[in-house]
């Protein structure tokens, strides 16, 4: 990869961040990978206490997609969902255990009283899932752990904000 426009150049490799996932999802994240890199997202790695820091961010925009991050429980994605209220329908077919990581993450401060937070921190997210309403922060609301079960959830929430960032 060194040498293309589209990965930040640093020391690091995106085959060393690899090495350290699940060979069970690695074929995923590859894939995830290679699906941002074709659609114009710049890939910047970073090594954080508990390993590789993986960003995906609009070459255009400067706004960041996702990203992949170790945790002592295993890898997890953050995915910036600023257009979910574009993909409602999905969000109403994510399974038990996504929806209770949504319910469960901590509630955007701004949104619920924009002087309790820094005036700089991006708001978050505010909508409607399973007849629940949320306001949810943008660094946690949408933190998911990579598992069999979430894999093909994470892909079709991927999907749903590309193109809704496309238009």
């Amino acid at each position: 990869m060194k040498g293309d426009r589209n990965v930040e150049q640093n020391d690091y490799r995106f085959d060393d961040f690899l090495k350290d996932v699940h060979p069970a999802y690695q074929a995923f994240v590859r894939q995830t990978n290679d699906t941002l890199l074709e659609n114009g997202y710049k890939m910047k790695m970073e090594m954080a206490k508990s390993g590789f820091v993986v960003s995906y961010l609009d070459a255009k925009t400067k706004r960041t997609i996702l990203n992949f991050v170790f945790r002592k429980s295993g890898l997890v994605i953050r995915i910036y969902g600023e257009h979910v209220n574009g993909y409602l329908e999905f969000m109403e077919t994510l399974p038990d255990m996504l929806a209770k990581t949504i319910d469960s993450a901590p509630v955007c401060k701004r949104l619920v009283n924009p002087l309790t937070c820094n005036s700089r921190c991006p708001m978050g997210y505010d909508f409607v899932m399973k007849g629940k309403h949320h306001q949810k922060c943008r660094y946690s609301g949408f933190m998911f752990p990579i598992d069999d079960e979430s894999v093909p959830y994470i892909e079709a929430f991927i999907a749903n904000e590309l193109r809704e960032r496309s238009v």
